[in-house]
């Protein structure tokens, strides 16, 4: 969800109405958004397939599940052409650590969504891109400006209206999407830092491969096998559902501007409370609401800023 810099589409071709011709940049555009809106679609029915699971399965069987299925697609998707080749890393340490930093912030959000509603949990993930921000300040040397800094605190602030620390309503659960979100953000930081030393088909592989070995651990002590078929169809969809909503962003990304589909992504709220009403009959508050406008006017002044500075480093 963080704006890029990346040049966006070329100019549009018009025809002698000066309306833009058939296949331009608008069409583009238009596909970018409907593959972001794709992603923020499976996403909380990846999520909320979780929570259907955890009330009858361990949750470190669910994120095995999540990641081994993740493996399959990804190795289906990229083995044919890399061959073995796709498990060679330049920066194996930094892979590893990347790794495990996505499988803990897994772990923390799947637990999360076992107690809280999935509308909730995905407005505090909303956090994520400013911690990035903190973070790629601290460890990459980039630039925080005040107006960023000012969006990263106002951001925090709508999180805390969220989860209401120190009032009767508040449980610890609601602090397990701020950890997610945090790990999340320090995977992202690696990430950045590998991107130009090993392919992405080796990152992707890598970001499933170690949470199934490291998860596999567990499942001696937790199995259970699949009483139904749903179950089965549920637990064997979760990778599907997480590799497509991934495949999905990066296909938005060639498409369009981060800066012009970022906004987007903000369905993942509406598609969070709608599955959570329709399938749990979970409701959110007022304070969720007006927190979560926080964090989204927030992202929005971000994206407009990085927008606007975009120019000046092209």
């Amino acid at each position: 969800m963080t704006p890029s810099a990346e040049p966006g589409p070329a100019a549009a071709p018009t025809t002698r109405a000066g309306a833009p011709a058939p296949g331009g940049p608008v069409p583009r555009v238009l596909r970018g958004i409907l593959f972001m809106l794709a992603s923020a679609t499976l996403f909380p029915v990846m999520n909320g397939c979780v929570k259907v699971l955890s009330s009858g399965y361990a949750s470190e069987q669910i994120i095995w599940a999540r990641n081994a299925g993740h493996l399959v697609f990804v190795l289906i998707l990229f083995a044919p052409r890399r061959g073995l080749s796709i498990f060679r890393a330049n920066q194996l340490g930094a892979q590893i650590a990347r790794s495990i930093l996505l499988m803990t912030s897994t772990v923390c959000a799947f637990i999360g969504v076992k107690y809280i509603p999935l509308g909730k949990s995905a407005t505090i993930q909303f956090i994520a891109p400013f911690i990035v921000s903190l973070m790629a300040w601290r460890f990459l040397g980039e630039r925080l400006v005040p107006a960023r800094i000012a969006a990263v605190c106002v951001a925090f602030l709508g999180v805390v209206v969220v989860i209401r620390p120190g009032t009767d309503v508040f449980t610890w659960a609601a602090l397990l999407p701020v950890a997610s979100s945090t790990f999340y953000a320090a995977y992202q930081v690696y990430t950045r830092f590998v991107a130009d030393k090993d392919a992405p088909e080796t990152s992707v592989v890598y970001s499933a491969l170690v949470g199934t070995v490291a998860m596999a651990v567990f499942l001696p002590f937790v199995w259970r096998t699949p009483a139904t078929l749903g179950d089965i169809v549920l637990m064997s969809g979760l990778g599907v559902l997480g590799g497509l909503g991934h495949y999905c962003v990066a296909r938005a990304m060639q498409h369009a501007q981060a800066s012009v589909i970022s906004p987007f992504n903000y369905w993942q709220l509406v598609g969070s409370s709608t599955f959570g009403a329709i399938v749990f009959d979970e409701s959110l508050d007022a304070y969720t609401w007006v927190g979560a406008a926080v964090i989204v006017a927030a992202g929005l002044f971000m994206l407009r800023l990085e927008t606007r500075r975009a120019p000046a480093r092209r």
